[in-house]
């Protein structure tokens, strides 16, 4: 089993990670591998709905999206963190995900998806909602905690004085655990996959 940490802040080590780190620490522990990806600082190209990928699998820009969507068999499971920026994700970390999604739809159901925010203030919820938002248009799982999925500070060292929402962190740092064990032992007793009904796409413009 194995969770893939992306971190979608510009710090590579800033609040959003420290959040990400309690989260893998928890799934360490409970012994799930984990990997972190660092989107970076470099300008990251939205989709440009040349629908490239669906003919080949592939985005056309060829960057890191390519290169997540070429191990995603790898994962079971995928945390999502960013920064608020005006009450929602960093603008990078949509652009990647819209492009890793929209590429790769298909092959993200069944895997479990959990969202982390990292505020010094206000707009955690809605980003929060945002980030969701790509897990449940695609048939993932998505995993919960004891309270949404934030953290407070304006650095890593205030983020540890948050005491609610490092233990949000490892809470659902356990409960991805757990779920990810529960799918195994569910696939080693035979239950089957949900079945999936042929895509239905309906035009409101008559």
């Amino acid at each position: 089993m194995k969770v893939l940490l992306i971190n979608g802040s510009p710090h590579e080590h800033g609040c959003t990670f420290t959040a990400l780190r309690e989260v893998a620490d928890t799934l360490e522990k409970n012994g799930v591998d984990t990997e972190f990806f660092w989107i970076g600082v470099k300008p990251v190209a939205g989709c440009i709905a040349c629908r490239s990928c669906h003919r080949t699998g592939r985005c056309v820009f060829d960057d890191p999206v390519n290169a997540i969507v070429e191990r995603l068999e790898e994962y079971d499971g995928i945390v999502v963190g960013s920064p608020v920026y005006y009450a929602g994700p960093a603008g990078q970390l949509t652009a990647f995900l819209d492009r890793l999604f929209y590429t790769s739809g298909s092959r993200m159901a069944g895997k479990l998806g959990a969202a982390v925010v990292s505020c010094r203030r206000g707009g955690a919820s809605a980003a929060f909602d945002r980030l969701n938002k790509y897990f449940t248009i695609c048939n993932m799982h998505v995993v919960a905690s004891q309270y949404w999925n934030q953290v407070h500070g304006n650095t890593p060292e205030e983020v540890r004085q948050d005491a609610e929402g490092l233990q949000t962190m490892r809470t659902l740092g356990e409960n991805m655990a757990w779920l990810l064990k529960s799918l195994e032992a569910g696939r080693k007793a035979g239950v089957p996959a949900p079945k999936r009904e042929p895509f239905l796409r309906t035009n409101f413009i008559r």
